[in-house]
């Protein structure tokens, strides 16, 4: 019996989380996937009721389990804490628990919803590109680091494997899709960049049928606005993936709509782009979308169900297209739309 843990975390995390639990219920019930559901306290909540945003039950709940699906995390209520106990620092120390090193970000306009999103339609249409993040490297974790009155230093290191490991996850990516994969990097000016280029290129020899460019990251933002319906695989680094995964969730209309996957050594964990957003929260108004489509590569990558994934990923499509929620112009609550979901998963599977 497959065990999800839940970390529903702040904000709207509960919202959508739940939301995604009541597709994953109704998947459950049309395809026998025997799920069982815990929470766990995560990010502010955590550090409310345990003095820390990662406490021990939560360590020893996700270790547990065959797959971790995260709500949203932290809000101004815990800006101030001090650095160590912040929302963020235990999402780090998640990822870096559970060796998390490929994150997976899919941003995909729909057919004929290409008006929702900031750029012309002509130029939104056919979008559909997975961006590859390295998540336990790089500068975020580079050592030296630190900070003085008189400045701060952050270290940006690759080594040979966590870039060779990155690489091979976005060339088998690519094998799935339309076997091209452009990697990003600053080999320009660094030499950090320079290493993960030449690196890219020697994992690139066992994967000849995949067809390989190479772009700066400053480039590579400007076509992501300007023609990025040419793009399927994107891969790089920690920090310029932060950013570009970032730009890529605007290109369908809204960030309610970006799940993501992380995977590595341990348990895998699932979770919506989007932050916390207090302003909405408890209003029945967040949209649930990326949640659920989270929950849908949870069942891809996790327990080796592409098959229900898909039929999740078709019923969302439908209810987008039948009322979606306000972020994107339309009437229904994150419970109505979320019901949308159900009766059309159960339309498809019929």
């Amino acid at each position: 019996m497959p065990k999800i843990a839940l970390l529903p975390g702040d904000g709207i995390g509960p919202e959508v989380t739940y939301a995604a639990v009541e597709v994953l219920k109704a998947a459950d019930q049309v395809y026998g996937l025997n799920l069982e559901f815990e929470a766990f306290p995560f990010g502010g909540n955590a550090i409310d009721a345990h003095g820390e945003p990662f406490p021990e039950i939560t360590r020893k709940g996700c270790l547990e389990a065959d797959a971790i699906l995260l709500g949203a995390i932290g809000g101004p209520k815990w800006d101030n804490v001090p650095r160590h106990l912040r929302a963020e620092t235990g999402l780090l120390a998640l990822r870096k628990a559970h060796g998390l090193y490929a994150n997976l970000r899919p941003a995909k306009v729909l057919p004929g919803l290409e008006a929702l999103s900031p750029l012309k339609p002509e130029i939104a249409r056919g979008v559909d590109v997975l961006v590859i993040r390295e998540l336990t490297g790089g500068i975020y974790f580079g050592e030296p680091r630190g900070m003085s009155e008189a400045e701060g230093w952050n270290t940006e290191r690759y080594s040979k494997p966590e870039v060779e490991r990155i690489a091979r996850v976005a060339f088998e990516a690519a094998r799935k899709r339309r076997n091209q994969v452009c990697s990003v990097d600053k080999a320009n000016v660094l030499e950090v960049g320079e290493f993960w280029r030449k690196t890219v290129d020697e994992v690139h020899q066992h994967y000849p049928e995949v067809a390989l460019e190479h772009q700066y990251v400053d480039a590579m933002a400007m076509h992501l606005v300007t023609r990025p319906s040419r793009f399927d695989v994107v891969v790089t680094g920690n920090i310029f993936g932060d950013i570009l995964s970032d730009l890529a969730s605007v290109l369908p209309g809204s960030l309610g709509l970006l799940p993501s996957a992380s995977l590595g050594e341990k348990t895998p964990l699932f979770e919506p782009v989007h932050g916390s957003a207090p302003d909405i929260a408890g209003k029945g108004i967040a949209n649930p979308t990326a949640a659920i489509l989270s929950a849908a590569m949870l069942l891809t990558h996790a327990l080796n169900r592409p098959e229900v994934a898909r039929q999740i990923e078709e019923a969302v499509a439908a209810a987008l297209a039948t009322n979606p929620t306000p972020d994107l112009g339309g009437q229904a609550s994150t419970q109505a739309f979320t019901q949308q979901v159900v009766a059309a998963l159960h339309k498809v599977a019929a």
